[in-house]
């Protein structure tokens, strides 16, 4: 079971809505509860009272899958080598030299058979190695009459972490399909059912609690939240509504200790049958690209830009020769809509994109300067995670020394910012392991009690001001007497740190 510890306050809370009733157009609004008001939409009488009939019927769908891996560990070196204690301490697991030892491992987890021939969905996470150097050896999957198959995998797609596996059975199997998720709505019932821990089945019922709910956990995570029991060993096991309609796929949960706290993620079914469509066919799932690197406008940001909050997303860095680069995108660019669609925290940029398919056109809503156009972007074919890690590169140095005196004089940039500022040179660079080719101003010192103080560190480098490419403090003077006339209360600074990919951070004006 994943856990989703990236979640904020606010994602915790969940909220319901109903339509408004009015007397007439002329009279005041009623209250939401009124009498009347809301009993259209309630629930069927007795129908929260028993889940037993439809669990009967879908439960026999419901598998336990189980794996068997070959973890290989790497073992420390005996400390007593060499000694006449050797060979007597060797024999407790520290000898050997340090070579590598195979033990077996298990995984348990969920999932339901979607077609009469055996074909099985599941969680990645539930089918794939456990640890860095593990192997999946077989894969079992038990149905609830306790009959066991050894699966094959049919494919896997670790971004959304959606599996699909294929048993072989002489008799048609138990099995039950992906409904329409969208129609889901906060507060309509929902059951869940697994097969954890190889103990039998498992029934939870509640209620949705969010949708469209993104936990940090990947850029194109969209997840139904609901307060229904997800524990470990549920991973990969359907939701369903009272239709009896899978519209969600169990895959996360919230907590700090590893039990269930009433906060469960599940993929919705709208999102993942495309998917599951393509990794029967045996092909790998293909997402649009952009190439580039991206910041949620928050609200600092955005009164550093002078727009409303949440509209839209910055661009942090653009791939050159990318699909964003040749479209004309710019770092600094905030993108507002793709093909109309606004860019908001639900649907965020790399979501709308990820769905688009390679090779169409899309347009680009851009705010560009404080001015709105559009640009023409043709969408490539998004890279496997582990060449985006190679793309975007490894984490930040922590080195934030550099060397004395470079024939240039340390200035404030601007006592409204609190920072001390000089020109960047390639020897400072290669000093602070920035990158030989990136240009702008280093940070000399802060001013503690300043917002910059607390967010800039010396050794940063500073290639922009609200989008003004700066090269000396008196660069980053003019850019923030320029918003100070505006009257902003923060400037937009693009900062790199190491060999980290430059972020925008907004610092307030003192």
């Amino acid at each position: 079971m994943r856990y989703a510890y990236a979640l904020t306050g606010a994602l915790l809370l969940g909220g319901t809505a109903a339509s408004l009733t009015l007397q007439n157009p002329a009279t005041a609004q009623v209250a939401q509860n009124e009498p009347g008001a809301i009993s259209a939409s309630a629930p069927r009488g007795g129908a929260p009272m028993s889940f037993a009939d439809m669990v009967a019927k879908l439960q026999p769908a419901v598998v336990n899958i189980s794996t068997t891996q070959k973890v290989t560990v790497q073992q420390s070196a005996n400390p007593f080598a060499g000694t006449p204690f050797g060979d007597l301490f060797g024999q407790f697991g520290g000898g050997g030299g340090g070579a590598p030892v195979t033990r077996e491992g298990t995984s348990l987890g969920s999932g339901f058979i979607i077609s009469a021939d055996g074909y099985v969905v599941t969680n990645n996470h539930v089918i794939a190695p456990a640890s860095r150097g593990a192997t999946v050896e077989s894969i079992t999957v038990t149905l609830q009459d306790r009959k066991e198959y050894t699966a094959k995998l049919v494919g896997r797609d670790p971004t959304s972490d959606i599996a699909v596996l294929k048993i072989t059975s002489p008799a048609p199997l138990p099995f039950v399909r992906l409904g329409d998720s969208s129609r889901a709505r906060v507060g309509d019932w929902v059951v869940a059912i697994g097969q954890p821990f190889g103990l039998g089945g498992t029934v939870t019922a509640g209620i949705v609690s969010a949708v469209h709910r993104s936990t940090g956990a990947g850029p194109f995570d969209t997840f139904i939240q609901t307060d229904a029991a997800i524990n470990q060993g549920n991973s990969g096991g359907p939701m369903f509504n009272l239709n009896g309609e899978v519209i969600g796929i169990n895959s996360q949960i919230y907590s700090q200790s590893g039990g269930n706290i009433g906060i469960g993620f599940a993929i919705p079914a709208t999102e993942a049958k495309p998917i599951i469509d393509t990794l029967v066919k045996g092909q790998p799932v293909k997402r649009g690209y952009l190439g580039v690197g991206i910041q949620p406008v928050n609200a600092d940001m955005a009164a550093a830009l002078g727009l409303p909050k949440d509209s839209g997303e910055i661009i942090g860095r653009v791939e050159p020769g990318g699909p964003g680069a040749k479209a004309g995108l710019r770092a600094g660019d905030v993108v507002s809509a793709i093909n109309g669609q606004p860019v908001s925290p639900d649907k965020t940029l790399s979501y709308l994109v990820a769905n688009a398919a390679p090779g169409s056109t899309i347009k680009l809503d851009v705010i560009r300067d404080g001015k709105r156009q559009s640009l023409n972007a043709t969408v490539g074919t998004r890279p496997s995670e582990d060449q985006m890690a190679a793309l975007t590169g490894g984490g930040g140095d922590d080195d934030d020394s550099f060397g004395g005196d470079e024939g240039e004089q340390a200035a404030p940039a601007s006592n409204s910012l609190g920072i001390t500022v000089q020109p960047l040179t390639p020897q400072i660079a290669r000093s602070i392991g920035v990158d030989s080719t990136l240009q702008g101003v280093v940070v000399a010192a802060t001013d503690p009690s300043s917002d910059a103080g607390q967010k800039l560190r010396r050794g940063d480098v500073i290639s922009s001001v609200n989008s003004q490419p700066v090269r000396a403090a008196a660069d980053v003077a003019r850019a923030v007497a320029a918003a100070k006339a505006a009257g902003r209360p923060q400037v937009l600074l693009n900062v790199t740190r190491g060999r980290a990919q430059g972020v925008f951070i907004p610092v307030k004006i003192k």
